[in-house]
């Protein structure tokens, strides 16, 4: 799990560091939104008034904010908040009653994230510097879990739902964007280190990421995929990772999705799922 880690936090923390400059996530630059994974997920309508930073550092797979309808007064933690864009949007839903908390573990995001919250002129929001197996919150501190294409790239992914489970208040929701598999995987695939940190070779099939959810305690389960990636999508950071492509064709394509990941946390009264009663 610490290699896992590790690879991530370096890949993120050059991708923060380079989002002002002329890195991969300049104008134009492949890592950010010019792929099929991360391309269009946010309307102009949303995007108006988030800095061009936090834009440019959004490297999700889906809109976890238009999941659900957030209330104002509400409590809401992103997990892997990358340089804050759905943090953002999430306060100004939550509005000056409420509260966004933004997890990372990686030193160059929160400061990125940071920046981007004064850019933004929004206050309501507190950075915490973690990881998403051990959130630094008590139990039962927010109405809301919300997280874009990161829990794939957890080496221990239910300790993860664990861990937002209990953070949840009663009747809480979990409303994420994720990479989900459908079906079997080659072994060539998981062994990539970097397409794990590009957020393929970690993705969980789609039944497992529901038996998973359901076994950390989590009620009304529902997946629904909706970016079905294809070989031509795929193609290029196949080739990058020096894995044949048409070899793997067959078994690639059609097999990852963005998906849209829903749940709840019981209520008080019906609270008797596993690690929800005394």
């Amino acid at each position: 799990m610490a290699d896992v880690r590790t690879a991530v936090r370096d890949k993120y923390g050059a991708i923060a560091k380079s989002v002002t400059g002329a890195g991969c996530c300049a104008p134009g630059g492949a890592c950010c939104g010019a792929d099929p994974i991360t391309s269009n997920l946010y309307s102009a309508t949303e995007a108006e008034g988030v800095p061009a930073e936090a834009i440019s550092a959004s490297l999700g797979c889906g809109n976890p904010t238009a999941l659900l309808q957030l209330e104002p007064g509400q409590s809401v933690l992103d997990l892997g908040c990358g340089g804050g864009i759905d943090v953002l949007l999430s306060a100004k839903r939550v509005g000056p009653t409420g509260k966004v908390y933004g997890l990372d573990m990686t030193d160059e995001m929160l400061a990125l994230a940071k920046a981007n919250q004064e850019r933004a002129g929004v206050t309501n929001v507190e950075w915490l510097r973690g990881t998403i197996e051990d959130i630094p919150l008590p139990a039962e501190s927010v109405d809301v879990v919300i997280s874009n294409c990161v829990i794939n790239l957890s080496a221990d992914k239910g300790a993860t739902l664990r861990e937002a489970f209990r953070v949840l208040k009663p009747g809480g929701q979990f409303a994420i964007s994720d990479v989900v598999v459908r079906g079997t995987v080659p072994d060539d695939v998981r062994r990539s280190m970097e397409l794990w940190v590009g957020c393929i070779a970690g993705a969980m099939e789609e039944t497992e990421y529901a038996t998973k959810l359901r076994a950390a305690g989590f009620e009304g389960v529902d997946i629904e995929p909706w970016r079905v990636y294809r070989l031509d999508d795929a193609r290029a950071f196949l080739s990058e990772a020096g894995l044949n492509v048409d070899q793997l064709g067959p078994h690639v394509e059609g097999r990852f999705a963005s998906a849209f990941i829903r749940a709840h946390k019981p209520d008080a009264k019906s609270c008797c799922s596993p690690g929800c009663c005394a």
